[in-house]
Order: C-alpha cells, then sequence, then structure tokens
C-alpha cells in the first residue's frame, strides 16, 4: 500500500454491455500502462447525436471539463458547434487557442483569477469571452477591473436552480443583481446561468417533471427581468441527464458534456441517452499476489477515485470483486486467476470520465483499431499561459 494512501475495498461488478471488439487495440504493445485512450470515430458521431437532440448545433454551448482537449473542441467546431463552457481559465484559453468563437467561464473569478479572466480578452481577442457571478462584491469587482483595463466584460448571473452550489435563488434579489450587471461600467449583461446537476432521477419522465419544475421559478426571473425592461440574451441551462429537457425550451443554450466520451456511471444510470462509449483506459496485470487476487496498474492516480466502488467497468472480465485500491495498484478477486498472467491487457471505463480523463498528460488516438497518435489533454493543468 503505498505510503498516505488508505486501502479501499469495493462491491462486486459485473460486464459492460458495450464491450465487443470496438475498443481492442491492435498495436497496444505501443501503449505504456496505465493509459486512457480516445477513439475519434465515436466522439464525431456523439457530437451529431448532441446536435440531433438540440435541434442544430448553434443550440449547443458543451462544457469542455469532460475532455480538456484542443482537438475534440475542432471536432465540434466542423460540425458547427461555436460556444462553449468550461470550468477554469485554462481550460477557457484552451478552447480559445483551438478556435472557439465565444468561451463561457461556468466558474465565479475571484481574486487573481479576475484578472487572469481580464487577459484572456487581451490574448484571445478573437473570442467572445464570459464569465459568472452570484455575489454584488463580485459584480462590483469585476466591473471596476475592466473598467480600469478599458475594456468590458460579459457576466450572466448564476442562478441557484435547487443544486445549492453555486448561485443566488430566482427571486427578488437574483433580478437586482442582474439588474446592477446590466447597469455597471465596464460591464455588459450575457444572461443567466442555470446549472442543475442535482437532477439525477434515472425515469425520463420523473426527471423531466422535476427538471420543469426546478426550471419554473426561472422563467418567471426572465418574465421579471423583461418586464423591468432589462434583456436577457441567452439562457445557458442543464447538464448531460437534463439537456434533452432543455431542449424543448424556446431559447436557452445547452450545456451537455459527459456525451462527447461517455462513461459507465451515466451509461447505466441513463439508459434513455443514447452516447458511445469514446475513451477507455488501458491497464495490465502486474502481479498475482495470492489465490484468486489478480493485481492491475490501474490505481488511484489512473482512474477517478470519488466515486464508491467499483470505479471503473473492466471490459472482458466478469463478475470480480474489488480488494483494494491504492496509488499505483488496483487488486481484484476472481473466480478463474488462471486467465489472467502478468502483462496481459485489461481495457476499462471508468464510472465518471470527467476527473479521470484529468490524470493523465495525453490521450492515445485510436483510429480503425490501431494506435494512431495522441492528443494533449492541455487544459488538464491550472495554467497554461495565463
Amino acid at each position: 500500500m503505498g505510503q498516505g494512501q488508505r486501502g479501499e475495498r469495493g462491491g462486486t461488478a459485473t460486464a459492460w454491455p458495450d464491450a465487443g471488439p470496438w475498443h481492442e487495440i491492435a498495436n497496444v504493445d505501443e501503449v505504456a500502462s496505465p493509459a486512457l485512450a480516445f477513439y475519434p470515430d465515436r466522439i464525431e458521431e456523439n457530437i451529431r447525436r448532441m446536435i440531433r437532440i438540440a435541434g442544430r448545433a448553434e443550440r449547443l454551448r458543451p462544457h469542455v471539463k469532460t475532455h480538456k482537449c484542443a482537438e475534440i473542441v475542432r471536432l465540434q467546431l466542423a460540425q458547427g458547434i461555436r460556444a462553449f463552457k468550461c470550468s477554469t481559465i485554462a481550460e477557457a484559453e484552451m478552447a480559445a487557442a483551438a478556435g472557439a468563437p465565444d468561451v463561457l467561464l461556468a466558474m465565479q473569478p475571484v481574486g487573481p483569477a479576475i484578472g487572469r479572466f481580464l487577459a484572456l480578452q487581451r490574448e484571445y481577442p478573437a473570442t467572445a469571452f464570459g464569465a459568472i457571478a452570484d455575489a454584488e462584491r463580485v459584480i462590483a469587482e469585476i466591473g471596476r477591473a475592466a473598467s480600469e483595463a478599458g475594456t468590458v466584460a460579459r457576466l450572466w448571473l448564476d442562478v441557484n436552480s435547487g443544486m445549492n452550489r453555486t448561485g443566488i435563488a430566482p427571486g427578488a434579489e437574483a433580478a437586482r443583481l442582474y439588474g446592477l450587471i446590466h447597469a455597471a461600467p465596464g460591464l455588459r449583461a450575457g444572461g443567466l446561468h442555470v446549472y442543475d446537476g442535482h437532477i439525477h432521477e434515472p425515469d425520463p419522465a420523473a426527471r423531466a417533471a422535476r427538471c420543469d419544475a426546478e426550471f419554473a421559478p426561472v422563467a418567471r426571473l426572465i418574465d421579471a427581468l423583461a418586464a423591468d425592461g432589462l434583456p436577457v440574451p441567452a439562457v445557458v441551462a442543464g447538464g448531460s441527464p437534463t439537456f434533452p429537457i432543455h431542449a424543448k425550451r424556446a431559447g436557452v443554450e445547452l450545456s451537455p458534456g459527459t456525451p462527447l466520451l461517455w462513461d459507465a456511471g451515466y451509461g447505466r444510470a441513463y439508459p434513455d441517452l443514447d452516447f458511445l462509449v469514446s475513451a477507455v483506459l488501458v491497464s495490465r496485470v502486474v502481479s498475482k499476489p495470492a489465490g484468486r487476487l489478480v493485481c492491475l496498474d490501474l490505481g488511484t492516480k489512473a482512474v477517478a477515485s470519488e466515486m464508491p466502488q467499483p470505479r471503473a467497468v473492466l471490459l472482458g472480465i466478469g463478475e470480480h470483486r474489488v480488494a483494494a485500491h491504492n496509488e499505483e495498484h488496483l487488486v481484484i478477486e476472481v473466480p478463474d486467476p488462471d486467465r489472467y498472467q502478468p502483462g496481459g491487457v485489461v481495457y476499462a471505463v471508468p464510472i465518471h470520465i470527467c476527473p479521470t480523463v484529468a490524470r493523465y498528460e495525453t490521450a492515445h488516438v485510436v483510429r480503425n483499431g490501431r494506435r494512431a497518435g495522441e492528443w494533449t489533454i492541455a487544459a488538464r493543468n491550472r495554467r497554461i499561459t495565463i
């Protein structure tokens, strides 16, 4: 067990229904494990499916936090998507450098992030940047900094529709803050940002009912702002589970992220969302320490560890139990240990792809069943140049 790393045991895992042979890499000997692999043909198909749900590409503002990769931004640009959402300054810079015309920072900039946000506008003038805010003090600070810099910053009011992570509840105070954004020198009101990532109902009807109920106060806020003569140029709403529901609302931009790569967690939770897993992990057996135990090099440094066990679906491996999960090692107990020998390749689909991608500097690109190069996960870092 690695120093400072607590061993973790977990539940029993079963096979993933989307296994098939699509993920296998003929020249896998060129891939040092653990590794992340992207499948561009499947990513492009997921983009097409997102557009079909949205109705047209212009309604989409996909989140880049899932992939953090310029090449995937360019795949979306090629299909007509022009607006993107991000969580960090580095993600915003990556998207702009890839040619994104419109980037929204969905994290209220505070402290040094305010200066970095304005620096993005100076360094990438071809990109229209925006940010979210939910506090009067921050709104004033951004407005003052933008005026001093001789520029104008676009701000969306971040609305809390029930997730209780960021934002302000729709109502009179939200309307007042939006009015401050609209009137402040150095600021331009971009609209409302409404993220409902807390809506997890597996049943589509129940999910839609809850989404509609929690959006109703937001709709009333929009009407109140209009009555006060305050324009709301855009409403950015929803996450991956709810964007098909918000797609039915006129004038709403949609911001899914996970559907670009998909994962086992969403695939099992939302079978109504028809997307393809297009990223897998490449692992190898490194030891068979005792009895029915098999050790893989798929430790917590290789797969997101915030989820309960199992944290990845091991393709081609049937029922098994996670015996331990440490920094470099994943130990599983299997009924048929003779099937596995040191050096054997095991592919895995993460339960949560977004933080898993952030563990890798590059992803191997697989085309026609062969490794064909690498893409840099440029925005995994907190800073690129700004």
